[in-house]
């Protein structure tokens, strides 16, 4: 169910894409510049912070760059470190993508689900992902949860 959710909202990105006359970059690159945001990052802390399935970042913020839509330099303390930031045009797109989200949201609120609702789930999602979590960085995790049950 999520990882067909997540194909859902990246259809809707896409058509949001589409409307906005943007089609020098996918849905994916979307998501990654909504992701950069204002901040400046490197290349591990937006895959830590993004979640772009059977995607290659590192191939993504390429044509980002060679589109004009983000900047990137090596650090100055660590030069194996690149650091990527919005450009202008990048920025732009990216509040445009912002206020579609708000909109969403705002929509989601209107009858669909209730604040209350979106909360929950929130958390809900939160617990899953901890729990996938454990399952992944401490071995026997679940078999030993399944002899506790």
């Amino acid at each position: 169910m999520i990882e067909r959710l997540h194909r859902q909202f990246l259809d809707v990105l896409r058509s949001e894409l589409d409307r906005l006359g943007v089609d020098d970059i996918n849905n994916v690159q979307g998501l990654i510049l909504f992701n950069i945001g204002t901040d400046e990052l490197t290349v591990g802390e937006l895959t830590a912070r993004g979640y772009y399935l059977g995607t290659n970042v590192t191939y993504n913020l390429k044509k980002l760059v060679e589109y004009g839509y983000v900047q990137q330099e090596r650090s100055p303390r660590d030069r194996r470190s690149v650091r990527v930031k919005l450009s202008d045009k990048g920025r732009e797109l990216a509040e445009q993508l912002k206020t579609l989200f708000t909109s969403h949201a705002r929509a989601l609120g209107d009858g669909v689900m209730s604040a209350d609702d979106l909360e929950a789930m929130n958390k809900n999602l939160r617990t899953l992902e901890q729990f996938w979590t454990r399952a992944v960085s401490q071995p026997g995790f679940l078999a030993s949860n399944t002899q506790a049950a």
